[in-house]
């Protein structure tokens, strides 16, 4: 069962769009497209960033570009439980380093520290980056640092969340498979063909997958992303109920029998039975 809003908060009288909104019981969980342009932003769009709400817990998965702007259209400053990066390239985490000065010296004082789930060695990574701009402690002091396991599930934000290895070129990046109430939401990262993805949405009863491409591999060597006739077959494979484009340059026509993601999409997922996706 599968209900969709669309765009952000114009008025305050819209209270889904101010505040934390707590979905309790079996209402599924709630997912917000805050951005999904790929490595360059589409026209007025923001890069990867799904937030995720489920029985009070709040969790991002990516936080590129773009995307701590368009949460703040929702409320003043984000309260997240938990944000969860799927690899190192800029488009997917840039706006953690506006999210530490916003806490810092900002409208994010008063706020929690959220937990910052990263791949393996991640933390040096960022300790690096912060030495660098003279705070090697900035991302640590802001967040509460974890580093998650290939294969391993984690609990956070009231989520079961599994990390996929995906491939991405030559670089150690990740899917997300994230549980709460019984409803799975499958999210590819940036990923190429590989046997990972249909473990991944394995039954899921969304699969948010990433279709760079027009064409397959038009880079040679080491796959980085998909066509999106190659994420309709993983999406056959893996018997997921609902497919959703995403990280698709607006310069490239996506088939409109397939659903793609915009920016400021909500849509609201129950593990109820529900339609497929239409494939060409």
């Amino acid at each position: 069962m599968v209900s969709v809003k669309t765009g952000f908060c114009d008025h305050d009288s819209d209270l889904a769009c101010h505040g934390r909104q707590v979905y309790g019981g079996d209402a599924g969980l709630k997912l917000v497209v805050a951005g999904c342009s790929p490595a360059w932003p589409n026209p007025g769009g923001a890069q990867s960033g799904y937030l995720l709400e489920s029985g009070g817990g709040r969790l991002l998965l990516d936080c590129g570009p773009g995307v701590l702007a368009r949460l703040r259209e929702r409320e003043p400053w984000p309260e997240l439980d938990s944000i969860a990066i799927t690899h190192w390239h800029l488009d997917h985490w840039g706006d953690l380093v506006p999210w530490v000065w916003g806490r810092m010296f900002g409208p994010g004082e008063a706020t929690k520290r959220p937990e910052l789930w990263i791949p393996p060695g991640g933390a040096e990574m960022l300790e690096a980056i912060g030495a660098r701009l003279g705070r090697p402690d900035m991302f640590s002091g802001t967040f509460d640092l974890h580093e998650y396991v290939d294969g391993e599930p984690f609990d956070t934000a009231g989520f079961e969340v599994t990390p996929e290895r995906v491939l991405h070129y030559e670089l150690l990046a990740f899917g997300f498979r994230a549980s709460s109430n019984g409803t799975v939401l499958a999210y590819s990262g940036d990923s190429g063909p590989s046997d990972a993805l249909p473990r991944l949405a394995r039954d899921a009863d969304l699969f948010v997958c990433e279709a760079t491409l027009l064409q397959p591999n038009p880079e040679g060597g080491t796959r980085g992303h998909l066509a999106s006739d190659e994420a309709v077959e993983a999406f056959e494979a893996a018997g997921a109920k609902r497919l959703l484009i995403t990280h698709r340059p607006s310069e490239r026509p996506l088939d409109e029998q397939l659903e793609q993601a915009h920016d400021g999409m909500e849509i609201t997922v129950s593990s109820a039975p529900g339609r497929r996706a239409a494939t060409p």
